[in-house]
């Protein structure tokens, strides 16, 4: 005979017999944390390409959901590229040049074990080459309404210099702007894509003080002034030095611990 179940408060059910019955917790949600340790494990390495997913009946242990759950979070990696479903062969990982890169899940992982920064760097490189296209563009058709929009994030950077993290966010809100009067939708969408789940990473943005943001705002002061100007090179030229002479600052030395790593290996 099946319990009998009550709501009770905190929308816990108790069962008739007294035992408390923990709320059902909703597939979508288990769903996601599936989707999101799969993507991760693949992409550190611990799922290497070539490699096969471990079987439903043990996935659905590991994680403790059904194997609904288990066949639909599989099947939403698979979309992503990460994998490849063969029937007699079982859940293949992909070559990592398969992957889809823009992915939000996908692009987060990666950035997080991005061990030896070479996926910022091409990010970098690749936010470069489009931003600096759209700030040419910015500057060759920009309308009044641009302009105003410019200048009023120019303006709002200056207001929160003492304020680090509403500079950031002042910071980002001028690069969209500039993106903006380029008319460019489809690379204004990939550098915020990007650009957001970078700026989730430490060593990605780095820390900010009153020198750096300082000189922030003198570069961003360079890329408005070539924008209003119509100078689509020297607009270009600005936003390139920014964003890339920005990131050889701030990128993290990873060799410079390296000394005193071996100092400390000798000593043991």
């Amino acid at each position: 005979m099946a319990r009998q179940v009550a709501a009770g408060p905190f929308g816990m059910a108790h069962a008739a017999s007294g035992e408390v019955v923990p709320p059902r917790v909703r597939g979508t949600k288990l769903g996601i944390n599936v989707v999101q340790q799969i993507v991760n494990d693949i992409v550190r390495g611990a799922l290497p390409p070539g490699s096969t997913l471990s079987p439903e009946n043990e996935l659905c242990d590991q994680f403790g959901v059904s194997r609904t759950v288990i066949r639909e979070s599989v099947k939403v990696v698979q979309e992503k590229g990460l994998v490849r479903i063969e029937h007699g062969r079982g859940t293949q990982v992909t070559d990592p040049r398969q992957w889809n890169l823009l992915d939000d899940v996908v692009l987060t992982a990666i950035i997080a074990h991005d061990a030896n920064l070479s996926f910022l760097d091409e990010l970098v490189a690749t936010r470069t080459a489009l931003e600096a296209d759209m700030a040419a563009a910015a500057a060759r058709s920009h309308t009044h309404e641009d302009r105003l929009r410019i200048s009023g994030a120019l303006e709002l950077m200056r207001s929160k210099i003492n304020n680090v993290p509403e500079f950031g966010a002042a910071d980002a809100h001028f690069h969209d702007m500039v993106m903006a009067a380029s008319r460019n939708r489809l690379g204004r969408a990939i550098v915020n894509s990007i650009h957001d789940k970078a700026r989730g990473s430490m060593r990605y943005h780095g820390e900010y003080n009153e020198a750096v943001m300082l000189r922030t705002l003198a570069e961003h002061q360079a890329v408005h002034d070539a924008v209003l100007a119509g100078d689509a090179e020297g607009a270009a030229a600005a936003m390139r030095a920014h964003i890339v002479g920005s990131w050889n600052r701030r990128r993290p030395n990873l060799d410079a611990d390296q000394p005193a790593t071996a100092a400390r290996k000798r000593a043991r």
